[in-house]
């Protein structure tokens, strides 16, 4: 009987830590800071900086004809009694017309900024997790969860976190890829000066 009790504890001693080894060995996963990846990813920071500089641009340019349209309607303030009001009608209709035309603008150039860089941001997203794909088949990880402001991870040890892994990779390849691009540029440089 002892010796039965005594084989079966060790059968269930060993099934478990059996199980423990399948469950910890069994699987690879690790988790991606999304948010800090979004953050710190150099070519993202390069393209909101950029989507900046032409949106004050743009901002520019409408504040200027915005101004002129406020300095115009105080002046038909000043000048629809003494001009009468058929020339307050028309003033007060082409005020209009101009706001209207001015929203337009306003509207299109919008449009124009998150056409031109909506797609753009969403080019370099797809390239990094295209890279994150790629990285989880070479590391051998069976999954890889993203936290942030989508979370998909409500807990993970700070072992299994990649990000800074994966930003660094992404950060040297996004420099090593502008390295190359501008090198033809300069070269290019070179050999005019040369030639003159």
């Amino acid at each position: 009987m002892k010796k039965s009790l005594l084989i079966l504890g060790l059968a269930i001693t060993l099934f478990s830590c059996n199980k423990e080894q399948t469950a910890s060995g069994g699987m690879k996963t690790a988790y991606i800071d999304t948010v800090k990846l979004m953050e710190e990813y150099e070519e993202l920071k390069d393209l909101e900086s950029k989507g900046k500089v032409k949106s004050d641009e743009m901002a520019r340019e409408l504040e200027g004809e915005a101004q002129k349209l406020r300095l115009d309607a105080a002046s038909f303030q000043n000048e629809a009694q003494s001009k009468g009001r058929q020339w307050a009608e028309l003033k007060m209709q082409e005020l209009q017309k101009r706001e209207r035309e001015l929203g337009i603008k306003q509207e299109t150039m919008m449009r124009q900024l998150q056409d031109e860089f909506g797609v753009k941001r969403d080019t370099i997203i797809a390239q990094m997790k295209k890279h994150i794909k790629e990285y989880g088949k070479k590391e051998g990880y069976d999954y890889i969860y993203g936290t942030g402001d989508a979370a998909s991870v409500l807990y993970a040890k700070e072992q299994y976190d990649i990000t800074a892994d994966i930003l660094k990779q992404l950060n040297e390849k996004y420099k090593g890829d502008a390295d190359t691009t501008e090198e033809p540029a300069e070269k290019e440089k070179d050999t005019t000066a040369t030639a003159k």
